[in-house]
């Protein structure tokens, strides 16, 4: 969460796709990547972005303890789920991997603390109440670091990270759908790293 402002959210639906938007993100100052369970050949990505160097590559939409065991067995250094289920928990916490778990309200966060979990993705984001609902929520609960995610822009992103709570945002507007262009993606990324917070 540390590594920069902004933490790419990667929907990869064609591996050939995989390392040269890895190269243009890290290349653009975004080393940690979190490519999304939900295509075929989101493990497979996994595997082919780590070996960009400097990439610290991350699973998304972790569902299940298969879903976490399958991303740390293709190499997945932090894992990233949009909710948090007593069995997610427990298998995160054995596994002893980075996680951020998603949580949207004071019980969820309140849920994920008791668990063990501090770092927590915040989501769906901007649906979720945006900046005015996390200053709030984390007002009491300060001990949480938050990952804003879902509905997060260039335009908002300085909002979040400008809450004492948060220590990054999750994106996806530096890789649109399509064919990658990695210079528009690594000047997308060059931006998106140089934020303040």
């Amino acid at each position: 969460m540390l590594l920069a402002p902004v933490i790419p959210v990667l929907v990869i639906e064609d591996i050939e796709h995989a390392l040269p938007i890895a190269e243009a993100l890290v290349a653009g100052g975004l080393p940690a990547l979190e490519v999304t369970l939900r295509t075929e050949c989101a493990i497979e990505a996994i595997k082919v972005m780590k070996q960009v160097p400097g990439a610290v590559v991350g699973a998304g939409t972790v569902l299940s303890p298969d879903d976490l065991k399958r991303s740390i067995d293709a190499g997945a250094e932090f894992i990233v789920s949009p909710g948090l289920t007593p069995m997610l928990a427990e298998a995160a916490y054995k596994a002893q991997v980075p996680f951020l778990p998603g949580t949207a309200n004071a019980s969820d966060v309140m849920f994920a603390l008791e668990c063990g979990f501090d770092r927590l993705k915040f989501f769906p984001a901007m649906a979720a109440g945006g900046p005015p609902a996390l200053k709030a929520i984390s007002a009491p609960l300060s001990r949480a670091k938050f990952c804003p995610t879902g509905g997060v822009t260039p335009g908002n992103a300085p909002e979040w990270l400008a809450l004492d709570a948060v220590l990054c945002v999750g994106g996806s507007w530096m890789v649109p759908k399509g064919k990658p262009d990695v210079a528009a993606i690594e000047a997308a990324a060059r931006l998106a790293s140089g934020l303040a917070r």
